[in-house]
């Protein structure tokens, strides 16, 4: 699917929860939610992309695949996190949007904590 594809599915979605926000706002919430979901979904598959590239990137240079592996980590939390947090502060529970968001943070922070030990001891490396 194209961007405009799913950018239409997403303002359809908004127009169509806002007018159900009238009659039940849940059957709103449940609307946006889908429409979330088969956003998602679809950009799980363009997921595949990024792995292929990540692949290729790995065979170019020479580095050690625990870096690009962690990077690609981090913005896979960074955007499930997002992805969750939104929904909560849509359904009205932006308290519990806010703690996924840390959550996504605090796991992003101790997924690179190896990169950092690895930096360090280059740095002490060139140090001694």
């Amino acid at each position: 699917m194209t961007v405009i594809s799913i950018a239409a599915i997403g303002i359809a979605a908004a127009l169509l929860a806002t007018q159900f926000k009238s009659v039940k706002g849940e059957y709103g919430i449940y609307l946006a939610m889908a429409a979330g979901l088969v956003i998602c979904f679809y950009s799980a598959a363009k997921l595949q992309t990024v792995t292929e590239t990540f692949a290729k990137v790995k065979s170019y240079i020479r580095i050690n695949s625990v870096y690009l592996d962690t990077l690609l980590k981090m913005a896979g939390i960074a955007y499930i996190a997002e992805f969750a947090s939104g929904i909560c502060k849509d359904a009205g529970y932006g308290s519990l949007g806010n703690q996924i968001e840390i959550f996504g943070k605090l796991s992003i922070l101790a997924v690179s904590m190896p990169i950092l030990l690895a930096l360090l001891e280059t740095v002490r490396g060139f140090l001694a």
